[in-house]
């Protein structure tokens, strides 16, 4: 039986937005928890704020998960935000630069049971300013695919090139203010060159939509997801 996956949802998303993801994942034999989070349960971060309530929440999923199943370890699937706060998870530096934890709260250093880290449409780099503080803190302790005892797959969606014109005018923005560039691909949000990582296994994914909300194909959708979910099989012990 594969390891189970903890499915951490994107920035302000709430864990209903993936049930049918979850649902696909446990009908195709991969075992799957949500991170339970609410909207609101995003608020205490806005603005470039700490996450460490999204890191308690997703703590208390993987602990239920190794129970739940009897597992060793887990894998963590994690959508846009997701990816880059899981990483912080993942390291062993104590997440302390916003002052609203100490080293105590054990939020981190959880790369002795994660095999997989898998992200979605991740932007692993910004130049927004909100983002900053996190994304330094995480890029700067824990660059590129950084434990090499952790798989690292990361997904990027090609399916709106950003242009200065109807339809393209959010995917140019988005791209602009995450990598410095509009005239580029992605998917709709994020740019392919900042959903990848150094060293990670990087897969470009045509006709994909960040979003679960998209009309069209996301990664986690029934026609996309058989072209990446055999990596939650092929897991590190």
């Amino acid at each position: 039986m594969p390891l189970p996956t903890v499915i951490l949802p994107g920035f302000f998303a709430a864990a209903s937005e993936y049930r049918e993801f979850e649902h696909l994942l446990n009908e195709q034999g991969f075992p799957a928890l949500l991170v339970p989070l609410r909207k609101r349960d995003w608020v205490p971060t806005i603005g470039g704020r700490s996450i460490a309530p999204i890191l308690r929440q997703l703590h208390a999923t993987v602990q239920q998960a190794l129970q739940e199943f009897n597992a060793p370890k887990v894998n963590l699937v994690a959508h846009s935000a997701g990816g880059w706060i899981a990483r912080i998870y993942l390291g062993e530096k104590p997440y302390i630069i916003h002052g609203d934890v100490d080293e105590s709260a054990q939020l981190w250093y959880a790369t002795p049971f994660v095999s997989t880290l898998i992200t979605l449409g991740t932007p692993h780099i910004s130049q927004e300013r909100w983002t900053l503080k996190n994304l330094d803190f995480v890029n700067t302790a824990y660059p590129g695919a950084f434990y090499p005892h952790v798989r690292y797959i990361c997904l990027a969606g090609k399916a709106v090139y950003g242009a200065r014109k109807r339809g393209q005018w959010l995917a140019h923005n988005s791209y602009r203010i995450t990598c410095g560039i509009g005239e580029t691909w992605g998917d709709g949000i994020t740019p392919i060159e900042a959903a990848h990582l150094v060293g990670a296994e990087n897969i470009v994914l045509d006709g994909v939509m960040h979003s679960p909300r998209s009309p069209l194909n996301w990664y986690g959708s029934p026609e996309i997801l058989p072209r990446w979910v055999s990596y939650l099989g092929d897991c590190k012990i």
